[in-house]
């Protein structure tokens, strides 16, 4: 096939698109992804496919999904992307030094990790800006995957993490979040047996964190009920102020949630059972120098 058409977009643009596309299945809401009119990603498309030769997607009065080839290609696409956006960030750190944004997920029982590693990052390299979201370990491997992030912090031992470099940043240990009124409130520690019969308010089954709790439950031998179930600790935390409910959470967040407020955080005991919990980041060598530098911070983090 011949060269780009005068005017054309580059191929690493087109590429873009349909990765978009790829993701959005929708080629409105990949074209308002991209800040782009819906005929000029079309178009991308359709010269992307007369380069390649082949289509790529099927498509009648909408999306259809990937052919064959176009299933194969979105592996390509997403290498050479990856690689186009790395030899830019090269680039840039040779006559700019660390600069950029990165784009973090996190799970929500990790935020205040998140924070951590962010704030201790922003001091050293205050040109680099972050963008944190909250999203399931199932969507932290999904958006890695896509190019969606730059990075994640997620489970390490829980989730399959393919092609990743990790770093542990935290073991995560239990504990019962009750009202400083409640009978578990004045206990040294909780065994997980004893909250059959609690009334218990907890993540939404999709989250890791509850899965992992779940397991804990059913290895102290209960099936307990919860009966309010969210995808936010915030709200968790407030329904426990606002009656006699109680919650479990990682020990870490569970004490930003109860700072300053009447509530009382309690270790559960009975398991020895830990779960790690780390940085993710694609396992590309070299990483840019802003996911190095990132890695690095992570691994300072773990240490103090």
């Amino acid at each position: 096939m011949g060269n780009d058409k005068a005017g054309a977009p580059p191929m690493i643009d087109k590429l873009e698109m349909f990765l978009a596309v790829a993701k959005e299945e929708h080629f409105g809401r990949a074209a308002e992804s991209l800040g782009i009119a819906q005929p000029t990603l079309s178009a991308g498309i359709r010269q992307l496919e007369y380069q390649l030769g082949v289509q790529l997607i099927f498509r009648g009065s909408r999306f259809g999904g990937l052919t064959p080839e176009g299933q194969r290609a979105l592996v390509w696409a997403r290498q050479i992307v990856a690689d186009a956006n790395q030899l830019r960030e090269e680039m840039r750190f040779s006559h700019a030094g660390l600069t950029g944004h990165l784009r973090l997920a996190t799970i929500p029982t990790a935020l205040t990790w998140a924070a951590k590693l962010t704030a201790g990052f922003g001091e050293k390299h205050p040109n680099v800006r972050f963008t944190v979201l909250s999203r399931t370990s199932v969507e932290i491997l999904s958006m890695l995957e896509n190019l969606n992030i730059d990075a994640g912090i997620s489970y390490l031992d829980n989730e399959p993490t393919g092609r990743l470099s990790a770093e542990l940043l935290y073991n995560e240990r239990y504990h019962l979040v009750c009202s400083e009124t409640s009978p578990f409130a004045a206990r040294a520690s909780i065994e997980w047996k004893e909250l059959g019969a609690a009334r218990l308010c907890l993540l939404t089954p999709d989250m890791q964190n509850r899965r992992i709790i779940n397991r804990h439950f059913e290895e102290a031998g209960i099936r307990p009920e919860a009966r309010i179930e969210s995808n936010s600790t915030v709200v968790l935390a407030a329904n426990v102020m606002s009656g006699d409910w109680v919650t479990v959470l990682p020990a870490d967040i569970a004490n930003f949630l109860t700072a300053g407020k009447a509530l009382r955080t309690v270790p559960l005991a009975g398991t020895g059972a830990t779960h790690a919990v780390g940085l993710l980041a694609p396992n590309r060598e070299p990483h840019t120098p802003v996911l190095r530098a990132l890695l690095s911070e992570a691994r300072r983090l773990a240490q103090r």
